[in-house]
């Protein structure tokens, strides 16, 4: 940070931050012109510096720059990936290389899932049982057949690409092989927060079923986000992963979920996205370590 005294007697300060900031910051941590002749000498000499609010600024750049130091060291050495953060509590956003596109593999289905819920919704009435009967697997097992009749149910690539505009996801392409959609980590993030904004498109009756279904993954896909977890926490997940010869057998592994507390201390969105993975293992561990940085260094 460097400190400088601007025209008109304004303390100003430059923050040099990375990816999720302006190159330089400038805020003004005093108005100097504005002290009055009868008190200058008495507030002069009191030591100036910054506000509570601009110190949060200042440490929030630290951290960010922090982060972006940790990704870049570790994008160094391992596969593409991609990530984003948002925290509902502060409002603040966190995304590198947010804006690459990755395959979804199966993470596209809770997108799937968000769109069944609006078109119950638009015909006004709750899911079926048949609609809910593959929504379950499609969620908890990440079952594909379940998640191919669901698909081509609500109306396939056509209504689910319109079904995006209105949760606004933008960076969004969606494939007639669900699992080749293309997406970004920040439109991932967006997703995640339009399935508990309660003044968004889903109703309250749609965002607990998401919430339930996310919630109650089998053990054996709780992984990816829920890594981040402490006791006491609540998660919800839905992972992908998948493999393909156009990638020479390499893999995509993806990870997006929130954590939460009930006291509302905690609020978090969460994105990962990876490819070129050696092994789905390999993939599983770089996510997770992904997900665990963000929570080092942007202390959420």
């Amino acid at each position: 940070m460097a400190v400088s005294l601007a025209g008109g007697g304004l303390i100003v300060a430059r923050v040099s931050s990375g990816d999720s900031y302006p190159a330089t910051a400038t805020f003004v941590l005093r108005p100097v012109s504005s002290i009055s002749a009868s008190h200058s000498a008495s507030v002069l000499a009191a030591p100036l510096g910054p506000t509570a609010a601009e110190l949060a600024v200042l440490d929030r750049a630290a951290q960010v720059k922090a982060l972006n130091a940790a990704l870049k060291k570790l994008a160094g050495k391992t596969p593409d990936f991609s990530v984003g953060v948002f925290d509902r509590r502060t409002g603040q956003r966190y995304v590198y290389r947010g804006s690459v596109k990755f395959d979804t593999a199966s993470i596209v289905k809770t997108q799937i899932l968000a769109c069944m819920l609006l078109k119950a919704q638009d015909a006004g009435r709750g899911p079926t049982t048949a609609e809910m009967k593959l929504a379950r697997p499609m969620i908890r097992l990440s079952d594909n057949n379940a998640t191919t009749t669901l698909y081509q149910r609500i109306g396939g690539k056509s209504a689910v690409t319109r079904c995006n505009k209105r949760l606004g996801l933008t960076q969004t392409v969606v494939n007639t092989r669900w699992g080749l959609t293309r997406t970004t980590a920040s439109d991932q993030i967006r997703l995640l927060e339009e399935l508990v904004d309660t003044k968004g498109p889903l109703k309250a009756s749609s965002r607990k079923t998401a919430f339930t279904l996310m919630n109650t993954v089998s053990k054996a896909q709780d992984w990816g986000v829920p890594a981040v977890v402490k006791k006491g926490e609540i998660f919800t997940v839905k992972n992908g992963w998948d493999t393909r010869s156009a990638d020479g057998g390499l893999w995509a592994v993806n990870s997006i979920g929130r954590v939460t507390t009930k006291n509302g201390k905690v609020d978090v969105s969460v994105a990962v996205l990876s490819h070129n993975n050696k092994s789905m293992k390999a993939g599983i561990t770089l996510v997770e370590k992904i997900a665990k940085l963000t929570r080092q260094h942007l202390k959420y």
